[in-house]
């Protein structure tokens, strides 16, 4: 039995009047007006606008086969700077004055700096060191060496202090895997105003204490000359 079209809308109706009538319970309706009605929150990024650099009349591009026979049209174009945050400036070391060795003068340095380490007491453990740019002016990295390094000094990194010839102290931090000097190394270095060529010896006085001695590379004597000098 086919329903009559008039009962089916009395029955559309009903469900049409149903649903509105739950949709009121929930207050679905007042929900909906309260979000067209609320205003959108700026965005809490600021925007910075690029800064214009100039702006210039360019020719467009034409066909070549109408280039002669009118006048070029022109496009208004404005260039803008990219800015870019900018960096803290660090205050650079003057190299003007750098001291570069020469091989001879490097092995004179050594041969003092050797004898200087055979007047110490020899139960003590010394090595010497020649500078190297890079020890004194560069990455201010001093490698010790290797074996010295595991037969006298901790097996794990810890503070190694220097006393000079007049008895200041410097704290330097020793990196056991990389055996070598590496915080504190620079400030000893330009205390000491060292040089490439200068020649050290570390004296192990203590645990993770080193006497330095200077042999310089501007103060060498001549043959008979074997004097150091005291910082």
């Amino acid at each position: 039995m086919v329903m009559s079209k008039v009962k089916y809308e009395e029955l559309r109706q009903q469900r049409v009047e149903e649903n509105k009538r739950r949709l009121e319970e929930l207050h679905l309706p007042l929900l909906s007006l309260a979000l067209k009605n609320a205003s959108p929150k700026p965005s809490p990024m600021k925007k910075v606008k690029p800064r214009v650099i100039r702006t210039e009349l360019v020719p467009l591009r034409r066909s070549p086969r109408v280039a002669k026979s009118a006048a070029p049209e022109y496009a208004e174009v404005t260039y803008y700077e990219r800015i870019l945050p900018r960096r803290a400036s660090c205050p650079r070391r003057d190299l003007s004055n750098r001291v570069y060795a020469s091989d001879k003068d490097r092995a004179v340095a050594t041969v003092k700096a050797e004898k200087l380490e055979a007047s110490l007491e020899s139960k003590v453990p010394t090595f010497v060191r020649s500078m190297l740019p890079s020890h004194v002016s560069g990455g201010f990295w001093l490698g010790l060496p290797s074996y010295f390094c595991r037969r006298n000094l901790p097996a794990r990194d810890e503070t190694v202090t220097l006393i000079d010839e007049s008895g200041a102290e410097w704290p330097t931090v020793y990196l056991a895997r990389k055996t070598g000097l590496s915080g504190g190394w620079k400030k000893f270095a330009v205390d000491h105003d060292l040089v490439d060529g200068d020649a050290l010896v570390f004296q192990l006085i203590k645990r993770a204490v080193f006497k330095v001695y200077i042999t310089r590379l501007n103060n060498l004597a001549d043959d008979d000359g074997s004097e150091t000098s005291n910082d």
